[in-house]
């Protein structure tokens, strides 16, 4: 699957590093190019591109008016805004316009990366599936979770107060002084912290005394 992209960009260095930085990916075709919201608006309509890449400042018009009227006629063109405006207003707007993303000038290539990637398994995920999980819409509006799937016979809300008491310690903290701090059962709390660490959530740090087993202190990543 090939992703065709038009730019809209009136600032020739940023158009050639825009340019660039999509040269660098895979997947993706650039089929056209334009300065202003009216000569862009022509070619939009005529090629029909899958993502177009609009800056706000343009000459003629603001991009946001290109979005606007791309979305009234119905399009079937997707839109990140590549854009230096990074006012509120501007941000509301344009996600209320339906843009897929807002990347803030100056960008890193993997900010880039990371936009249209995102923006390809979505493509790839509505062209090949009839109907979408919670999971995938949750992903596609950019509200997938850190945390992980407790398994059974832990519930998030003992599990979200061992992480607090985490917090709150701001340090390193033994299974026993946790379970004081948040009246807990130490052999509870320990079993949350070792699910925690197996997960990568939680660090342990073993510390030696001068006889028995090493005391396990744990902490945040």
């Amino acid at each position: 699957m090939t992703i065709s992209i038009f730019i809209v960009e009136d600032d020739p260095m940023v158009l050639e590093v825009n340019k660039s930085f999509l040269n660098r990916l895979t997947g993706f075709t650039l089929i056209g190019e334009a300065q202003t919201c009216d000569e862009a608006y022509k070619r939009i309509a005529k090629c029909k591109p899958n993502l177009v890449l609009l800056d706000m400042y343009l000459p003629d018009k603001p991009g946001i008016e290109l979005l606007q009227k791309i979305r009234n006629e119905q399009l079937p063109c997707d839109v990140i805004m590549v854009t230096a405006a990074r006012d509120t207003k501007s941000v509301q707007d344009v996600i209320r316009m339906g843009a897929f993303d807002y990347l803030i000038k100056p960008f890193r290539f993997e900010r880039f990366q990371t936009a249209l990637q995102n923006y390809a398994e979505t493509i790839k995920k509505l062209r090949t599936t009839t109907n979408m999980k919670q999971e995938d819409v949750d992903k596609w509006f950019g509200h997938t979770q850190d945390e992980v799937s407790l398994p059974k016979g832990l519930n998030d809300l003992t599990m979200k107060q061992i992480l607090d008491g985490l917090i709150e310690n701001n340090a390193a903290i033994t299974s026993e002084q946790l379970a004081q701090n948040v009246g807990m059962a130490r052999v509870t709390v320990r079993k949350y912290l070792d699910f925690l660490a197996g997960k990568g959530k939680v660090h342990i740090d073993l510390k030696y005394g001068t006889v028995g087993r090493p005391t396990k202190y744990y902490s945040i990543k």
